[in-house]
């Protein structure tokens, strides 16, 4: 298929929007400040966490998909939410990506061989003290996954086209240190897509969508 005649929110269209971005992971400054501009002292702070999470856009036929987690409860970090799959950057990752992709095999099985990275986003710098760094990856299907029940209950496919639609990226509020925190919330059937996961889908639709 010419890359021109992609089809909107597939794989192919994926690429060639990121294909035409340059220095994709340069520019900007992101993290859920950008929505609690009154509070950055409080998240852009010194001793965060660096971390990194794939985000793996699935090639299929009726257009991409994106997988997703549900974290256990047991974690003592965002326990209990949806969230891109990944972690903590190990002094023994040779990169932002391999740490991703090391992760991402732990957490849900999903074989490297099936992933090519194609890119990364800025850092987002989380309330809950992480710098994460958003890596980007086709996933070539015919995988099978299998999850780690220590780290995840659950993974699921969320098509690309339904969390790059802005209309589905509401606002929202909780409470958080005594004070109002604003965040994205992006409701899909009974999953709750808010926080950290929603705010890079947020950074990923302005880069690439909008």
């Amino acid at each position: 298929m010419d890359a021109q005649a992609a089809e909107p929110y597939s794989a192919a269209d994926f690429r060639r929007r990121l294909e035409s971005r340059d220095a994709l992971a340069e520019g900007g400054e992101y993290g859920d400040h950008r929505f609690n501009p009154e509070l950055r002292h409080l998240i852009v702070r010194e001793g965060l966490r660096d971390a990194a999470v794939l985000v793996p856009v699935v090639d299929r036929k009726d257009g991409a998909t994106v997988i997703l987690t549900k974290r256990t409860e047991k974690l003592r970090s965002h326990s209990g939410q949806i969230a891109f799959p990944g972690g903590g950057i190990d002094p023994s990752d040779a990169s932002p990506e391999d740490a991703a992709l090391r992760e991402t095999e732990e957490e849900i099985g999903l074989d490297r061989s099936f992933i090519e990275v194609i890119g990364r986003l800025p850092d987002y710098v989380s309330g809950s003290g992480f710098r994460v760094a958003p890596v980007l990856g086709v996933v070539r299907p015919g995988f099978i996954l299998t999850l780690n029940a220590d780290e995840v209950d659950d993974a699921f496919e969320v098509p690309l086209a339904f969390i790059m639609n802005e209309a589905n990226h509401g606002r929202e509020s909780r409470e958080w240190q005594g004070r109002t925190r604003h965040f994205y919330a992006m409701p899909y059937g009974d999953r709750y897509i808010w926080g950290l996961t929603a705010g890079i889908i947020r950074v990923l639709y302005e880069r690439l969508y909008a």
